[in-house]
C-alpha cells in the first residue's frame, strides 16, 4: 500500500487519537528509515528515545527471532531465565539491587507510585510542574501539565506540584503524609530541560532529611541516552526508585522499575502484578540491546556526538536570531525557537530528516545512538537552511 492508502485506512479504522506526519514508515536500519515510497529519512526521533541502537540492530533481531522459535509467553506464574538474567544485567549496570518488569513506561511509573505507598505507609506524591509520566489516569494526574489532563477528570487524590529546579518549594510541599518525590532528571516533553547544578543532589537530601523516597523518572533518558548509561549516573545522585521503559529493549515494548533493596523488598506476593510483564520475547529483546549498548560502545558514541551536535547546532544559535536557546544533554538535545516549530518539522522531512517538536517551540533531538556525525551533519546542514527561511 502507499502512503495516501494507508492514511486513509487509519482514518477510517483507527481512533484519531495521535496528530501524525503524514508519513508511513516500512524499515530502518541504523539512524536512517525508508517510507513505503522508498524515500530514506535521518531519523532524529528515534521513536521517541526508543531505538538507541539503531533501528533493526541485527544482533536485537536475532535475538527476539531465536527467542520467538523458542517460547513467546508463559506468563508470571512461572520462572523465567531469561527475566532473571535481564534483572541480574540491570542491577550491574544501574545503582539498584531489585527490578520489576512491566510493559511501558506509564506501566513502570503507576507502580513506582504503589511501591512508594507500600513502602512508606503515606499516600502523597510531589511531582514537578512541566513534567510529563504517562497517559493512564494515574500518570496524567502526576504529569505536571494541564494539557494532558483536560477532559478526564475526576483525577485521583495525593498529588501536587512544584516548579522543576527550585528546591525550597520542594522542602515546603512535604507534608507527614508526603511518600515519594517524582522527577525526570532531564525533563524530556517539557522542553528538553536540564536541571540546575546541585538540583538534585539537593533533591536527594531533603528527601532523606524528611523520610520521603525519590524516584526517577528515566523512562526518556535512560540507556545512554545522557552519555550515561543512566542520569543519575551523570549527575552522581542514586534514587531510592528508578523508572524505564523506550529503549529497553531496542524497540520491543517493555517498562521496568529498579529499587533499592529495602525499598524492593516492600513488594509482596500479590501486591503487583502484569500479564506479559518480563516475558521471555521482550527480555531477550532487552539482553540483545543492552549487550549491544555495551560492546558497541554506545554510551561513549552518546557523551562525544552529543557534545559535537551540540556545538553544531550552537552554530545555529549565533547564525540565525529566530533560536532562542540550544540545550540537551548526550544525545537528548533541544534547539528553542521564538515561535512555534511544527511548520519547521514538516520543512525537515521535506529535506529528508526527522524531528519531533516539544513544548510547541523546542525542536527535539533524540537519534539512534549510532548516528554518525556525517549524518549529523546533514541534519545541520538542513536545520541551516530551513530556519534560514524563517530568519531573513
Amino acid at each position: 500500500m502507499n502512503t495516501e492508502k494507508i492514511m486513509a485506512l487509519d482514518k477510517d479504522y483507527v481512533m484519531q487519537t495521535y496528530g501524525r506526519q503524514p508519513l508511513a514508515l516500512e524499515k530502518g536500519k541504523g539512524a536512517v528509515v525508508w517510507d513505503v515510497e522508498g524515500i530514506p529519512y535521518i531519523d532524529c526521533v528515534a521513536g521517541i528515545a526508543v531505538n538507541n541502537v539503531g533501528h533493526a540492530h541485527p544482533r536485537v533481531a536475532e535475538a527476539i527471532s531465536k527467542q520467538a522459535h523458542k517460547l513467546i509467553h508463559t506468563s508470571n506464574i512461572y520462572y523465567i531465565e531469561e527475566q532473571v538474567r535481564l534483572a541480574k544485567q540491570l542491577v550491574e549496570i544501574s545503582p539498584h539491587q531489585k527490578a520489576f518488569f512491566c510493559n511501558s513506561g506509564a506501566e513502570a511509573n503507576e507502580g513506582a507510585i504503589k511501591l512508594a505507598r507500600k513502602f512508606t505507609g503515606k499516600g502523597d506524591i510531589i511531582a514537578m510542574e512541566n513534567s510529563f509520566h504517562g497517559r493512564t489516569i494515574t500518570t496524567i494526574t502526576a504529569t505536571g501539565q494541564h494539557k494532558y489532563k483536560k477532559g478526564f477528570g475526576p483525577l485521583p487524590p495525593g498529588f501536587s506540584h512544584v516548579p522543576y529546579g527550585n528546591l525550597e518549594v520542594v522542602e515546603d510541599a512535604i507534608t507527614e503524609k508526603t511518600a515519594a518525590v517524582l522527577v525526570e532528571p532531564v525533563q524530556g516533553e517539557g522542553g528538553i530541560i536540564l536541571p540546575p547544578q546541585g538540583y538534585l543532589d539537593g533533591l536527594k537530601k531533603i528527601c532523606h532529611e524528611n523520610d520521603v523516597l525519590l524516584i526517577f523518572d528515566e523512562v526518556q533518558t535512560g540507556f545512554g541516552r545522557t552519555g550515561e548509561m543512566f542520569a543519575s549516573q551523570k549527575y552522581k545522585v542514586t534514587p531510592d526508585i528508578t523508572t524505564l521503559a523506550k529503549a529497553i529493549a531496542g524497540g520491543f515494548p517493555m517498562g521496568a522499575i529498579l529499587a533499592s533493596e529495602e525499598v524492593g523488598n516492600a513488594f509482596e506476593p500479590g501486591d503487583h502484578a502484569a500479564t506479559f510483564g518480563g516475558g521471555p520475547l521482550a527480555c531477550a529483546a532487552g539482553l540483545a540491546s543492552i549487550e549491544t549498548i555495551k560492546e558497541e560502545g554506545l554510551v561513549v558514541k552518546s557523551r562525544e556526538n552529543g557534545t559535537y551536535f551540540k556545538n553544531e547546532l550552537k552554530e545555529l544559535f549565533q547564525e540565525h536570531g529566530r533560536v532562542e536557546d540550544v540545550r540537551g544533554v548526550g544525545l537528548m538535545l533541544g534547539i528553542e525557537m521564538d515561535m512555534p516549530c511544527a511548520q519547521l518539522v514538516d520543512a525537515m522531512r521535506h529535506q529528508g530528516v526527522l524531528v519531533n517538536c516539544t513544548a510547541e517551540k523546542v525542536l527535539r533531538f533524540v537519534p539512534p545512538l549510532v548516528i554518525t556525525r556525517e549524518q549529523i551533519d546533514n541534519v545541520t546542514n538542513h536545520l541551516d537552511e530551513v530556519i534560514g527561511r524563517y530568519t531573513d
